[in-house]
């Protein structure tokens, strides 16, 4: 046993070896070395930071985790500390050109596909959003925006869903139908080729790490449109 695996570790229950393989499939990812170059701790990824203000966050410490190739923090960061970031790509600004945001969508892309507890329970509330904008190729709309959904935001949500008959006479009426319905329609071909984005990024198959129900029902209306499209344009 080396020393690093005998370090005492806040998750001394997951294996070492699970944990190597988890870093290693962040570090071979194509992108990572665009976003690690090395830190010399200046600060400015975390003065910059807009999560850092609000949350026991810094992008500091993941670019510096990243570098030192702690497995153990690198775990840590993974499960505790990724989803508390904006993604607002701030600590760009870094002067030896790190993108600590960057690495984040590794690390969360991984900790995803590998099925994690923390980041199904983390994303969960998310379904609606990933069906709305996978499967009708549109944004949220106001109805989606409840506090039971999204309850990481904040006060804000509960403050808008109380002005919710506002909100929808500054919409169209096609939104009232439902809350899946769109305010208008995406043509047709575009959402052939939204579909076909999905499948050829494998984003689909990421879905069913985190919701296995919105999973099936985004393959059956994906492959049944896409299907067709194919019939008519053969």
């Amino acid at each position: 046993m080396d020393w690093i695996s005998a370090k005492p570790t806040k998750y001394a229950d997951v294996p070492y070896e699970e944990k190597l393989r988890l870093f290693m499939e962040v570090k071979n990812d194509p992108r990572y070395e665009d976003f690690l170059y090395g830190c010399y701790e200046c600060g400015i990824c975390v003065s910059a930071c807009p999560s850092a203000r609000f949350y026991d966050y810094s992008p500091r410490v993941i670019a510096q985790t990243m570098a030192r190739e702690d497995v153990d923090r690198f775990y840590e960061i993974m499960v505790e500390d990724i989803w508390n970031c904006a993604q607002c790509f701030s600590c760009v600004r870094c002067p030896r050109q790190n993108n600590p945001g960057g690495l984040v969508t590794l690390i969360r892309e991984v900790a995803v596909k590998n099925g994690l507890k923390e980041a199904r329970d983390v994303l969960q509330g998310y379904s609606r959003v990933i069906y709305k904008v996978m499967l009708k190729g549109n944004q949220v709309s106001p109805d989606m925006l409840q506090p039971d959904f999204f309850p990481d935001w904040g006060p804000w949500v509960r403050e808008f869903s109380e002005n919710m008959h506002v909100w929808r006479k500054a919409i169209p009426v096609d939104t009232l139908r439902g809350v899946t319905d769109a305010a208008w329609r995406t043509d047709e071909k575009t959402l052939v080729e939204l579909y076909t984005i999905w499948f050829e990024t494998d984003n689909v198959d990421i879905v069913r790490e985190v919701d296995e129900g919105l999973y099936e029902l985004l393959l059956d209306v994906m492959e049944e449109a896409l299907e067709e499209w194919q019939e008519e344009v053969a």
